[in-house]
């Protein structure tokens, strides 16, 4: 520990890195009761804390090295660091990367002058034939985290925390892939201010430094989870190892919904968007907080902020349920339109997110349906004591994976046997009571056939309903539904839906 201390403190990362700002986060102090930082490695110039590590090692190279050029493997962030520090050193630099990176990373490091090189699946496919062009061509390889010049440039984060902060700090939360960032910080952190924990965060589906140490050794898992890029990564250094085995207080493992709330928690609170692997740490932060009671402070590091801006739609569909924000439930009723308005009275007032139904000839509905939750978990249980107790039948799906990723999209389907069903597409105002005063508009004989609603924070709600008249009441459904003013298409003779929602008239 004594020399990544002695490394750290002497570190060249200020040609190139900037000094980040200790941010407080104070909505979600304000829900955790206590103070909350946030450490903007998202503001460095490649958008990563990579930059230090890299910097601090080719700075270190000598004139003949810097001759053969520089050579390294990564999943996005290290490649930007090593291609900038590479042109400030004037050095040529080959960036090896999985084929998975997201294609933001890529671009971001051509930019910067990196000659890159797709290859493999994962980082460490993509570090094995980094190693045989190094063997092939004689430049020098940089070492994404294991290397004590990278540990130490990495660990000068650690040293701007406790120099921005000098109260007490309950603890500190550092994401962990390869875990060069949590060596280095835990080092300088226990070092300086010994009193302090260090905690490591990990994906659940990449519990790489974790599985190391509770082996007692290095050990390399078979697959990992690649939703959080820039820590997917199936082997933890030798060093990195070392150093956590001696210096962390803990590792805490959160999953994908836990990671998606966190990147909303940073939004909400300072109006920027963390990659995944960025916002791990704030999740384990609030994950560990949730079974620490305190009042101490908690500090989170942002360690990045290069994310696919497409990968938001699947950051926002999950944030809700990770923040116990939304309840997914699956819920039988009787095929009658008064059992759907006592359902939804039963919610009392609470916001509907998502009302997914198809018209089957059973006698019963099945609705996918979410919920708007206040407080949580225990305000979700409630809620389902309340509706069994009224007599329906209801799943929990908020923890079905299968259902959060496919079924609440595949509720529909063809209708066999159903007759004069009209397909409608409607604009409906986002305000409670809606979908009732939808529902009073029908008449009795009028039976609703499909219903697809999903908010998607607009201010108008986007619905597909379906609804089975007869020829003759077509003219009155036309003018019911323009006493309702909600704005719609008549969707019903659309391709889309004729094959593949239409029993009826399927292939003709």
């Amino acid at each position: 520990m004594q020399d990544t201390v002695r490394r750290i403190l002497t570190a060249r990362v200020y040609d190139v890195a900037e000094e980040t700002p200790l941010d407080g986060l104070q909505r979600l102090s304000a829900r955790l009761d206590r103070p909350v930082l946030l450490k903007r490695e998202d503001l460095q110039p490649v958008f990563s804390f990579k930059i230090r590590g890299a910097y601090n090692r080719i700075a270190q190279l000598t004139e003949a090295e810097l001759a053969r050029g520089v050579i390294c493997a990564s999943a996005g962030n290290h490649a930007q660091g090593v291609a900038l520090a590479a042109a400030r050193r004037g050095t040529t630099a080959t960036i090896v990367m999985p084929t998975t990176t997201p294609g933001i990373k890529v671009a971001a490091v051509k930019a910067r002058g990196g000659n890159v090189v797709l290859h493999g699946d994962e980082f460490d496919q993509a570090a094995a034939h980094a190693r045989r062009l190094e063997a092939e061509t004689g430049a020098v390889f940089i070492h994404p985290f294991d290397d004590p010049d990278v540990i130490a440039g990495q660990g000068t984060v650690g040293l701007e925390i406790l120099r921005q902060h000098p109260d007490p700090i309950e603890a500190v939360f550092v994401p962990i892939g390869g875990g060069g960032l949590a060596a280095g910080m835990a080092a300088i952190i226990r070092f300086l201010r010994p009193e302090a924990k260090i905690i490591g965060v990990e994906p659940v589906d990449a519990p790489t430094m974790k599985t190391a140490l509770d082996k007692g050794e290095v050990v390399t898992l078979n697959e990992v989870g690649l939703f959080a890029d820039g820590v997917a990564v199936r082997r933890a250094g030798d060093l990195t190892f070392a150093l956590c085995r001696d210096l962390l207080d803990g590792i805490v493992l959160v999953d994908t919904d836990a990671i998606c709330a966190a990147v909303k928690d940073v939004f909400d609170d300072v109006r920027a968007v963390a990659e995944p692997a960025g916002a791990l740490a704030l999740a384990g932060l609030k994950s560990w907080a949730a079974d620490h009671p305190g009042s101490g402070t908690l500090i989170a590091v942002n360690s990045g902020a290069n994310l696919n801006f497409d990968r938001l739609r699947h950051v926002a569909e999950r944030a809700e349920i990770g923040e116990g924000a939304e309840a997914l439930l699956a819920v039988t009723l009787k095929e009658d339109r008064d059992d759907y308005s006592r359902f939804l009275t039963l919610l009392d007032g609470r916001s509907v997110t998502e009302f997914n139904y198809r018209w089957s000839d059973v006698g019963t509905a099945r609705f996918f349906v979410g919920v708007a939750l206040k407080n949580g978990p225990a305000e979700k249980d409630a809620l389902i004591a309340r509706l069994i107790a009224a007599g329906y039948a209801v799943e929990d799906m908020s923890d079905n994976e299968a259902a959060k990723l496919h079924v609440r999209h595949m509720v529909g389907g063809r209708a066999q046997g159903l007759a004069h069903e009209r397909v409608l597409r409607f604009a409906f105002p986002e305000r409670p009571g809606a979908f009732l005063r939808f529902l009073a508009s029908l008449k009795p004989a009028w039976t609703l056939t499909l219903f697809h609603y999903r908010n998607h924070g607009d201010d108008v709600g986007r619905v597909l309903a379906g609804i089975s008249v007869r020829p003759e009441e077509q003219p009155a459904l036309t003018e019911a539904l323009g006493a309702l003013g909600y704005p719609y298409v008549d969707e019903t003779d659309n391709p889309a839906i004729r094959l593949f929602l239409d029993g009826a008239r399927a292939g003709s």
